[in-house]
C-alpha cells in the first residue's frame, strides 16, 4: 500500500534564490548560516540522508554514501510566506503575490467594516510589528479597553491579539471570521490569523491557542486530488489551516514541533494510504521570527534526533519526504522571512539511495512526484522527479 509523507520544516532555507535581493534578502541561508553561527550544531541523521550533499550545504556534514536522495527547489512563486510556499508544494504556483501592508496598515474602510461586523468593537494598533513586540507595547491599553490589537508584518497577514482572559478564545477566533470575509479582493492577505495571549502587564506571553484562517486554494492541490481518488490525506499541524480545511480526511492539531513529531510518528504507524502532511512550526514563529540562533539551533537537533523514530515506522511502501517552505534566517537583520531555497531529502525502503536529484525549479516538483507514485492522474505544476529516484 503507496503512501507519501512529508514534512514541512516551516522556514528551514538553504540559500538565497537568484532573485533574493528583490526581496531585501541577500546573503540568506537559514542552515548554513545557522551553522556558522553555532559551529557545534550536529545534524548527523539528516547529514546521513544527504543535507550536506546538496549543492551549497557541504558544511552541514556531507558524506560519502547518502542512504536518501537529495536536492533543493526554488520557489517559482512570487512570495515568500507560509500560504504561498505551502501552495506551491501542493502544486499550485503563485504569479501574483497576495497583497502586503507593512508601509500604511489597513485601509479605514476595512477598519470600519470589521468594527460594524462585530457590534461597534474597537481595535488597537493597525501597524506593522512583531507578534512579541505588540503585545507589550499594547497590552496593557487592550486590558483596559478590551479592544483587541491588529497588526501585520511583511508577510500577507492580518493578525489579531488578545488576551485570553479578555477576549475568550472563541470570541477571537469568531472576530477573525469576521475579518476573513471582510479580506477579499484587492484586501485578499493570504492568512488572518488569531494570536491569543495570557500574562500580565511586563510578562505577556502568546499561548498555544493560534489559528489561521486562509484563502482557499486557487486550484486543486495534491490534498483535493488525493481525497477524490479516496484515499486519506492526514494533515499535522497548521497544514489544515494553510489551505482552508479543504482536501482533509483527518486533521491533527499540534501545540508544538515535539507534539507534531509524535503525532507524525503515531499516524505513520496507522494503517493508511494516501499522504501524511505536517508542518513543524517552532522553527518559524518561536525561533525564526524571533531572531533566536540558538533556540533554532536545538529545535534542528531535536528533530534530527527524532528522524531515526520517524524512520523505523515508516512500511515497506512509504516514501518519506523532507522539505521547508521558505526561508527565516535568524542571524541576519530583521525578522521577517526570507527569500531562499529550501532543501529537499527523500527516503523510501523502495528508492534508491544517494541519488542527487539536482536544482528543481518549483517546489511543485515534489507535489508532482507524490501523485506520481500514488498514480493519480493530474495536471498540476510541476515535474516528477520518480523515475530518477525508483
Amino acid at each position: 500500500m503507496k503512501r507519501a509523507i512529508i514534512i514541512v520544516l516551516d522556514s528551514v532555507g538553504i540559500g538565497a534564490l537568484p532573485d533574493a535581493a528583490k526581496y531585501g534578502d541577500e546573503g540568506t541561508n537559514t542552515l548554513v548560516n545557522i551553522k556558522k553561527a553555532r559551529p557545534n550544531m550536529l545534524l548527523k541523521n539528516l547529514s546521513s540522508l544527504g543535507i550536506g550533499n546538496i549543492s551549497g550545504a557541504e558544511i552541514l556534514g556531507k558524506v560519502q554514501s547518502p542512504t536518501g536522495c537529495f536536492g533543493k527547489m526554488a520557489e517559482a512563486s512570487n512570495g515568500k510566506d507560509t500560504t504561498t510556499g505551502h501552495w506551491e508544494i501542493a502544486g499550485i504556483i503563485t504569479e501574483n503575490p497576495f497583497p502586503t501592508f507593512t508601509k500604511t496598515g489597513f485601509p479605514y474602510d476595512v477598519m470600519r467594516q470589521l468594527e460594524n461586523d462585530t457590534g461597534d468593537m474597537g481595535f488597537l494598533g493597525n501597524f506593522a510589528a512583531s507578534g512579541t513586540e505588540i503585545i507589550n507595547i499594547l497590552g496593557d491599553e487592550h486590558v483596559r479597553t478590551g479592544f483587541p490589537i491588529v497588526y501585520t508584518s511583511a508577510d500577507s497577514v492580518f493578525q489579531i491579539a488578545a488576551h485570553e482572559d479578555v477576549v475568550p478564545v472563541e470570541k477571537l477566533y469568531w472576530i477573525c471570521e469576521k475579518a476573513r470575509n471582510i479580506l477579499k479582493g484587492p484586501y485578499a492577505v493570504a492568512r488572518v490569523i488569531a494570536r491569543p495571549f495570557t500574562g500580565k502587564s511586563g510578562n505577556y506571553t502568546r499561548t498555544k491557542n493560534r489559528r489561521d484562517f486562509s484563502l482557499e486554494p486557487t486550484a486543486d492541490t495534491i490534498l483535493d486530488l488525493i481525497q477524490k481518488s479516496g484515499q486519506n490525506v492526514t494533515a499535522i499541524g497548521k497544514i489544515e489551516d494553510i489551505f482552508q480545511h479543504r482536501g482533509i480526511t483527518i486533521a491533527e492539531h499540534t501545540t508544538n514541533n515535539n507534539d507534531g513529531i509524535e503525532k507524525t510518528i503515531e499516524c505513520i504507524k496507522n494503517n493508511s494510504n494516501g499522504i501524511i502532511f505536517t508542518n513543524l512550526v517552532d522553527f518559524d514563529m518561536v525561533y525564526g521570527h524571533r531572531n533566536d540562533i540558538d533556540g533554532y539551533k536545538n529545535a534542528l537537533e531535536y528533530f534530527d534526533s527524532k528522524l531515526p523514530d520517524i524512520i523505523s515506522a515508516l512500511k515497506d511502501d512509504d516514501i518519506l519526504f523532507i522539505t521547508a517552505d521558505h526561508g527565516c534566517d535568524p542571524t541576519m537583520p530583521g525578522t521577517d522571512h526570507t527569500r531562499e531555497y529550501v532543501p529537499v531529502l527523500v527516503y523510501g525502503k523502495s528508492i534508491r539511495a544517494g541519488i542527487d536529484i539536482g536544482v528543481r525549479n518549483t517546489f511543485a516538483d515534489l507535489g508532482k512526484t507524490v501523485l506520481d507514485y500514488l498514480n493519480i492522474e493530474n495536471k498540476i505544476s510541476g515535474t516528477s522527479f520518480l523515475n530518477t529516484i525508483n
